[in-house]
């Protein structure tokens, strides 16, 4: 007897293939059986009627290193069809960290200084293992933590010394099953790192098979070099590299992107590349002086020494103060913003284009978050395939689960097929949106109708079960593979 029974369903089977109609049988925490007949015995049977049946969502940009611990109910992910997270993005990862004080910044988007009790990373596994979170976890090494553990200060390049302690812990991170390496260099905190450093450590990746993902060292005018920047350092190293929300901000960078995605498929000529990207014409990241304009909305998201002007356009505050922007914005700081700098038409080329996959960049520790934290995916599966029929929905999931799972590495996910952990998520095609907004940005979207992680049903109907099966995923294999040549 089979543990649960779906179906008869629609189901999109994360491949981008055509749906088809099957029961899709679970036992033991994997898919066990597609196409068995209605009357197939089960001890819990759900009703597909109407609904489509799909690998639950892998979001490979998230910044819930510690919140996997801290919160491991995981309600903003879990809630819209998310299953697995890839933590350690923008150079920031909760492990192996060491600090001397309060995180630097943008190591403070992970929590306070209390958060950051894991000196090794496998200090950080094991508390991800007991903490048994709802969602599985796979991690990157962020090249600032690494930075912040063995430099007296972050305003300049590393020296030979230091570089070579942190390839050590870095080496060690991979022999204990880390993803890879994540670079934030447009962050003051590595922003003087020179390419050369990023290129030494990049080279300890070659030899477990591991990846290199990037917040570019810019996203505005020197994009262009930014991401040779990227590429030149994945080509010495030999390993696939992704490039971290891809975009073009700022007013004088909109209508940019036809001739970033050309360049970003120029490289995939040549080597192994891929991008990530979130719904939405706004970022968010911690409060940065360098990008305060009026040219678009700023909006505050946390402040420290003003909390009570979290949700508040940095204008307005600016204007309650008589104070000009930039000198608000100082007195904000340490604050968080999501700066509403990128053109709706370049976030769609994005997304659309065949190397997107699509990850959230939520923010969990903001009081007021980014609404992508709780609406990206189902945002795409509403908003931009079945509203603007910006691809078809199978390609939606597809960006979700197959190529993410692929380029990721993450064996025996990502699809509905026979064998595969059982990852999936029942949602209803005509109702699923994201309700999360701005204004109101922790709200859960609609039409999510259950989540099964591992086999195990972790939300329904609304609701979190009372059940969290995630597990700690390490590296499997040589993630070269998950990258297909240009002629494939």
């Amino acid at each position: 007897m089979y543990d649960t029974l779906i179906g008869p369903v629609r189901v999109l089977d994360g491949s981008g293939a055509a749906e088809y109609r099957a029961n899709v049988a679970l036992l033991d925490g994997r898919i066990a059986a597609i196409g068995v007949p209605d009357d197939t015995p089960a001890r819990a049977r759900v009703d597909g009627a109407g609904r489509v049946l799909a690998p639950g969502f892998i979001d490979v940009h998230t910044h819930d290193d510690t919140n996997v611990i801290r919160t491991p109910a995981m309600l903003p992910k879990l809630s819209q069809g998310v299953t697995t997270v890839v933590v350690g993005n923008c150079g920031i990862s909760a492990a192996p960290v060491r600090l001397r004080g309060a995180p630097p910044d943008p190591m403070n988007l992970l929590g306070a200084e209390a958060d950051f009790q894991y000196p090794s990373f496998a200090d950080y596994t094991a508390a991800v293992e007991r903490a048994r979170p709802a969602v599985n976890v796979a991690a990157l090494i962020g090249h600032t933590a690494l930075r912040n553990n063995h430099m007296d200060r972050l305003d300049r390049p590393a020296t030979p010394g230091e570089i070579d302690a942190m390839r050590a812990q870095l080496r060690d991170a991979l022999a204990h099953g880390a993803i890879g390496l994540s670079t934030g260099l447009a962050y003051a905190s590595a922003f003087s790192a020179d390419t050369e450093e990023v290129k030494a450590l990049a080279q300890t990746l070659d030899e477990f098979g591991a990846l290199y993902t990037t917040h570019l060292r810019s996203e505005f005018a020197e994009i262009l070099e930014a991401m040779q920047e990227a590429f030149d350092v994945a080509l010495h190293a030999r390993v696939p590299v992704v490039v971290s929300h891809l975009k073009c901000a700022g007013a004088g960078n909109w209508g940019r992107t036809t001739e970033v995605l050309a360049r970003l498929e120029k490289a995939g000529r040549m080597q192994p590349v891929g991008c990530d990207c979130y719904p939405y014409s706004a970022s968010s990241s911690t409060l940065d002086l360098k990008q305060v304009t009026d040219d678009f909305d700023i909006d505050i998201t946390w402040s420290t020494p003003h909390p009570e002007q979290a949700g508040r356009k940095l204008a307005d505050i600016a204007h309650d103060w008589n104070l000009p922007l930039l000198d608000a914005a100082r007195r904000l700081q340490p604050a968080g913003a999501v700066y509403h700098g990128m053109r709706e038409d370049d976030v769609r080329r994005v997304l659309a284009h065949r190397l997107t996959m699509i990850g959230s960049d939520g923010l969990p520790n903001d009081p007021h978050p980014h609404p992508r934290l709780w609406g990206a995916f189902p945002r795409v599966l509403g908003h931009y395939s079945r509203d603007l029929g910006l691809f078809p929905l199978a390609e939606a999931v597809h960006k979700m689960t197959g190529l993410s799972a692929a380029r990721f590495g993450l064996r025996d996910r990502g699809l509905v097929r026979e064998g595969q952990w059982a990852d999936l998520v029942l949602f209803d095609p005509d109702t699923v949106i994201d309700r999360a907004t701005f204004d109101a940005p922790l709200q859960a979207a609609a039409g999510i109708d259950a989540v099964w992680v591992n086999g195990v049903l972790s939300y329904s109907r609304g609701k979190a079960t009372s059940e969290r099966a995630g597990r700690w995923l390490p590296r499997q294999g040589d993630l070269r593979a998950g990258f297909p040549t240009a002629s494939d």
